[in-house]
């Protein structure tokens, strides 16, 4: 019996061997430089997409290859065929793998990895506790690298030819599983406050850059979804406007920026968490507008990322009524069909399935098959995955599951790695660019463009000589103190700036600052209010610049706060 298995074994492995020698020849047959050589009087790749020219993209001509013919979503038909050639030659619990995403616990990969092979999982997302740090509690980058390394290796052993999804949660502001030395970035509400387009597809460029460098391949941002202020307690600052076409803009530009770095982006949280008043994490969130509301405000900046060729939407555990009562969105086949009906072919992930809006309705693998049958093409973050595995292959041998389906949600999965396998740099190959913490100045002019007064002085200095701290953190008053020293400001004497951190209470004082969203201004009694959606020390130094008078606040409220209407701010 063991000399079966190991036979068996050899042959389906030398299948697969032979599925991807088919692919490499096809591939290299047809196979075009992933950028043009640069012509006299071109731009560097290198330079910010804020100080291009603007020229109109040249005319597509047609291709006589047909293996050329983009998809409309990033891949092109000869990597669909390559993918579909070797999800062909897999087994259903490979493929049962192909769709799946999990997390775990600790900083060694081993474990992980094992159970990559093991189930031929299609890789692995990478939380906060996974990040080794070193002696100074900082991320530890080459270890990180080797860590994402191990993954990779570990989606590969199969034999599969293309790479390992090895993701992130890294959108900027207090959702960002890597610190420092990586660029610290603001809160995504900057980029709606600044309103500059080209400013945050740089940005997206830069983020993606730098973890490219360290090996994820899948950067689970931006949101686009739209916040309806201080009602939403989940999305907030996360959201990049309160304005559904400038949160799709601003997302489109993020996504580019970040597919431009190697990086995959998705779009997040299909139908639209930014309207709903109950946090998914905890609990099943009811969305009770209609379509047509929906239609004019929730889905419009998934239309828009849809239309410019997303890779990848994530799906959110939202019920919505006038889709599908009582079940979430995640796992709703009527939500799938509303979001194809867009127009969009990529893959469809799920927000991670171990949040309580799903865990507790779907006990075991039963959420895991449920969401794939829906729609879904990526699981994300099962809350045991050999349940989840063990579920799919039982459900396709007792035909719960249309094997069909199956095939689907791993051709897609595959299609889209073979396509980014293909396009991307070779190791080693990154730019000086993709160096943590080399996006600093850029982050540093998204705070300076975003920072936004509601209430007090346009033009002219806030503060002379001095001022007092109060509130935030230890961190923010340590780096407001430094900023201010760097300005000439004094601090101990003088108005005070009291600062309000996430999730923030109304404050007293003579000048308040929201360090995240904004909402807590509406009811602070301090006369000048000032909102600032980050806490990096670039954004203290636009604060400071700003109290000082040696600076503009260019920002304008991307969402409204309180009385103070959507636009509102210096002119």
């Amino acid at each position: 019996m063991a000399l079966f298995m190991w036979t068996r074994e050899c042959i389906h492995k030398s299948t697969l061997f032979f599925a991807a020698a088919a692919v490499a020849a096809m591939t290299a047959c047809t196979a075009v430089p992933a950028t043009a050589p640069a012509t006299s009087g071109s731009v560097p790749a290198s330079t910010p997409e804020s100080e291009r020219p603007t020229t109109a993209p040249p005319s597509a001509s047609p291709s006589p290859d047909a293996g050329l013919r983009p998809l409309g979503w990033g891949p092109e038909q000869r990597d669909q065929d390559a993918a579909s050639a070797a999800v062909a030659a897999m087994s259903v619990e490979e493929k049962a793998g192909q769709v799946l995403m999990p997390v775990y616990a600790g900083t060694d990969p081993e474990a992980q990895a094992a159970i990559i092979e093991r189930f031929h999982l299609a890789g692995s997302i990478i939380m906060g506790d996974n990040v080794p740090l070193d002696a100074r509690g900082q991320a530890d980058t080459a270890a990180m690298t080797a860590v994402n390394a191990r993954l990779a290796q570990a989606a590969k052993a199969d034999g599969r030819p293309w790479p390992g999804l090895i993701g992130v949660d890294q959108e900027g502001g207090f959702v960002a599983r890597l610190g420092a030395p990586l660029t610290e970035w603001p809160t995504a509400l900057s980029y709606g406050a600044a309103g500059n387009v080209p400013l945050t597809k740089d940005a997206g460029r830069a983020l993606a850059a730098e973890i490219g460098s360290l090996g994820f391949t899948v950067d689970f941002a931006p949101v686009a979804d739209v916040t309806i202020g201080p009602a939403d307690p989940t999305v907030g600052a996360r959201s990049m406007s309160g304005s559904p076409d400038a949160a799709g803009a601003l997302a489109v530009a993020f996504s580019q920026g970040m597919q431009e770095s190697g990086v995959l982006p998705a779009v997040k949280h299909f139908p639209g968490h930014g309207s709903v008043t109950v946090d998914s994490h905890q609990d099943l969130p009811v969305q009770p507008a209609g379509i047509a509301e929906l239609e004019a405000r929730d889905w419009k900046p998934f239309r828009a990322a849809i239309a410019a060729g997303v890779p990848m939407v994530m799906t959110g555990h939202i019920a919505v009524p006038a889709l599908e009562p009582g079940v979430p969105a995640s796992l709703s086949g009527p939500t799938y069909a509303a979001l194809r009906g867009m127009g969009f072919k990529g893959v469809a992930v799920t927000d991670a399935l171990n949040m309580g809006a799903v865990q507790k309705q779907y006990p075991g693998g039963s959420a895991a098959t449920a969401a794939l049958a829906a729609g879904a093409d990526l699981l994300l973050m099962p809350t045991d995955v050999g349940q989840a595995h063990a579920a799919i292959v039982s459900a396709v041998a007792a035909g719960t599951l249309p094997a069909a389906r199956l095939d689907e949600a791993a051709n897609r999965v595959a299609t889209m790695m073979t396509w980014r396998g293909r396009i991307a740099s070779p190791p080693g190959a990154a730019p000086a660019s993709a160096a943590p913490g080399s996006g600093g100045d850029i982050s540093a002019r998204v705070s300076a463009a975003a920072v936004t007064v509601l209430s007090g002085h346009c033009g002219a200095p806030i503060v002379q000589g001095s001022l007092r701290i109060a509130g935030g953190s230890a961190q923010d008053r340590a780096r407001f103190e430094a900023a201010a020293a760097k300005a000439g400001l004094g601090t101990g004497a003088g108005p005070l700036v009291s600062l309000i951190g996430y999730a923030g209470r109304p404050v007293e004082g003579d000048i308040a600052v929201a360090l995240d969203a904004p909402w807590p201004l509406q009811d602070s009694s301090a006369p000048v209010k000032i909102a600032l959606y980050g806490r990096t020390p670039g954004a203290f130094d636009a604060l400071v610049a700003v109290l000082a008078g040696t600076a503009p606040a260019p920002g304008k409220l991307p969402a409204a706060v309180g009385s103070h209407p959507a636009g509102t701010g210096c002119p």
